[in-house]
């Protein structure tokens, strides 16, 4: 089976080894810890149940990386944090990580961040912070990977903060020989994902053929929608990850980017599929004709065409509509992963998985598990099951870095 979204725990103590040092000195990341007067004040407010040692805070500098995260929040999470202790550690390197693959029949998984989106994302932070602490991370997850890199599979993290700097980043990733990156769905810096600064970026991830996968959720000090309305977990949650994919393919829709790069590959990760159907229709049969002046230079064909064509969307084992949104868009455009370790997804199971997916055809289980990840990131499995990434050749790849730097 292939994962789709499986994802790492980066160790607290790799920060301070992978990040560069004049940058860690002004931005370190420290722990806040709990304390026994803070345990007593919570008593005082929660009862008995207050009286759990709770998780620490994280901060960059002295700014909390987590937002919105609540004493209650904080109180409910130390509960649920005692479920998930073991998948948390496994997810903490490669060897535990590969280990609990095998325990739920997992054969190849592409690994995103946890903590790190977090913070190379902030809006807090100074552009050279939030690019120090992405290549940090990579650095770190390609050592991670070695561990078994035909089975753990590297997804580049890049920061947007500063635009002249995606070029180099995107070198980079190709340099470690991955062939995917993950992005926030919201606005960063000001900039959505049509902004006229990315241009030479997708311009770029279309020529190196590098599949580009949107990953939201909770708790971001950023524009995640929700932010501006509600503070509590469950309505922030259930807002993120579904309404950031929306709006993300209409960014890049309504700016021209699915039109003028139709190779360039996207992936809608942890937010379902369900609200395709009527996203889809909406957008063809409402927004589409209402001013065919205003969208005919960059939108040239219907909404749901471009969807078909060159992205694809992560399901939820359970979720309704299955069949409403493979009529619309085909099997082969979706994406099944498993969230691994995060406590919101703990309770699907990958036992049994076709009778979970009983609406669907044996071969449409058999791509969506496996085929259909396989091909969005470009691997190939070779005559002992293994799996290796389809990279260009080296000329091409020298090509590829000519054109970044006249880019640039």
């Amino acid at each position: 089976m292939y994962d789709s979204d499986r994802h790492v725990v980066e160790p607290f103590a790799m920060w301070q080894q992978y990040v560069e040092s004049t940058i860690f000195q002004k931005y370190p990341l420290t722990c806040v810890y709990d304390t026994p007067a803070k345990k007593r004040e919570r008593i005082l407010k929660f009862g008995p149940q207050g009286g759990i040692d709770l998780p620490p805070i994280f901060t960059i500098g002295d700014i909390p990386i987590i937002n919105n995260w609540h004493d209650t929040e904080q109180l409910a999470s130390a509960y649920l944090n005692t479920d998930s202790i073991e998948q948390r550690e496994q997810a903490m390197s490669g060897e535990q990580q590969l280990d609990s693959m095998r325990q739920s029949n997992i054969d190849v998984a592409c690994l995103f961040p946890t903590f790190a989106t977090f913070i190379v994302n902030h809006q807090q932070l100074p552009a050279e912070v939030s690019l120090a602490y992405a290549d940090a991370y990579n650095r770190w997850l390609h050592n991670y990977c070695q561990h078994a890199p035909n089975q753990l599979k590297a997804v580049g993290l890049i920061s947007r903060h500063n635009p002249s700097s995606l070029l180099r980043q995107l070198e980079q990733i190709i340099s470690y020989g991955w062939s995917s990156i993950v992005l926030r769905p919201e606005v960063i810096a000001n900039r959505d994902l049509g902004h006229p600064d990315y241009e030479s970026f997708w311009q770029a991830c279309e020529f190196n053929n590098i599949a580009v996968a949107f990953h939201g959720g909770s708790c971001l000090h950023g524009s995640t929608t929700g932010n501006q309305r509600f503070s509590a977990r469950f309505s922030l949650h259930a807002c993120s990850h579904p309404m950031e994919a929306q709006m993300a393919f209409v960014a890049l829709l309504e700016s021209g980017v699915l039109e003028r790069y139709p190779k360039l590959k996207f992936a809608f990760l942890e937010a379902g599929a369900s609200w395709l159907p009527s996203w889809l229709w909406r957008l063809d049969n409402i927004c589409f004709p209402e001013f065919p002046s205003l969208v005919e230079r960059n939108i040239k064909m219907l909404p749901s065409e471009y969807f078909k064509r060159q992205c694809w969307v992560g399901i939820e084992l359970g979720e309704p509509c299955l069949r409403e949104v493979i009529n619309i868009i085909g099997h082969k455009k979706l994406l099944y992963g498993t969230d691994f370790p995060h406590p919101d997804h703990l309770h699907f199971t990958t036992e049994n998985i076709t009778d979970q997916l009983s609406e669907l055809s044996e071969t449409e289980c058999i791509d969506i598990t496996i085929n259909n990840g396989l091909e969005f990131y470009e691997l190939k499995i070779d005559e002992h099951g293994s799996s290796a990434t389809n990279l260009p050749t080296e000329s091409h790849h020298i090509v590829a870095a000519s054109h970044l730097e006249m880019a640039d």
